[in-house]
């Protein structure tokens, strides 16, 4: 007998797009507006769009009669409170490396009855970083800075700043911390890449370079100022291999074809 869930309710991209490479998305019966961005291929099925593990509801939760509940960070107390109160199996998710993203990819394979797809999963996703990291192993380590947000300046995470090393980076700064602008300017980067969480592709680069003073860095004078798309980098699921490759272009662009989801400041400031 099986106790695999048959109504899953996702409150998280990752989740989502972890669920679709299982082949599981079949058992999705709600999720977020930001997992139709993710995965359009939802927008195609008849599945309840629901506020994320920000903004939780019990209420919709539960009108969805779901078996199991995945969220993940960023949480609030109140809404970790409302998934509670659904009723529902919950798994909490708090990945902050690639190794904690392997993890999650095989604790929700093993609660989907499916450890042998998700080991596949996860050594995919391996086998694509390493591919990378082999060709740059030879190449100069360019220092790279790169934001997940913007006001207040918060460096990216330790997931993104082990993508930047495989890509041929020296990841500058403290992952997943607060950052002065001044303080990026000290660092000397000769990237820079702006990810910002739910903003897509639209980080308004040349703006930022005019409010941060940033007219004189190198990387800015040198065109090298990128944005990637937020869910190749803030969404950790194996959607950051394609993170993955935007990095590789941005870091080293003559070894690399330019990706979808790159765009390049216009001109220097």
């Amino acid at each position: 007998m099986s106790y695999a869930p048959m109504r899953v309710v996702s409150l998280q991209p990752s989740a989502t797009v972890i669920l679709r490479d299982l082949g599981k998305l079949d058992a999705l019966v709600a999720c977020t507006k930001y997992c139709v961005e993710v995965c359009p291929e939802i927008g195609e099925r008849n599945i309840t769009v629901v506020a994320d593990s920000w903004t939780a509801q019990a209420q919709q939760i539960s009108e969805t009669k779901p078996d199991l509940v995945i969220a993940s960070v960023p949480y609030q107390e109140k809404a970790i409170a409302e998934i509670m109160k659904s009723g529902a199996r919950f798994l909490g998710l708090a990945p902050r490396s690639l190794a904690d993203i392997y993890g999650d990819i095989a604790a929700i394979a093993g609660i989907m009855h499916m450890p042998e797809t998700g080991f596949k999963v996860i050594r995919r996703m391996q086998d694509q970083i390493e591919e990378v990291r082999m060709k740059t192993n030879s190449l100069p380590k360019v220092k790279v800075f790169c934001e997940e947000w913007g006001k207040p300046l918060i460096a990216s995470q330790r997931w993104v700043a082990e993508l930047v090393d495989a890509a041929g980076g020296d990841f500058v700064g403290t992952p997943g911390m607060p950052v002065d602008p001044a303080a990026v300017c000290e660092l000397q980067p000769d990237v820079l890449i702006a990810a910002w969480c739910g903003a897509g592709d639209r980080v308004p680069l040349e703006k930022i370079v005019r409010q941060r003073g940033w007219q004189n860095l190198a990387a800015v004078q040198n065109g090298c100022l990128y944005c990637i798309s937020d869910e190749y980098l803030n969404t950790p699921a194996p959607t950051l291999i394609s993170g993955l490759h935007a990095l590789a272009t941005a870091i080293h662009p003559e070894q690399f074809p330019g990706p979808e989801g790159l765009r390049r400041i216009n001109s220097p400031i």
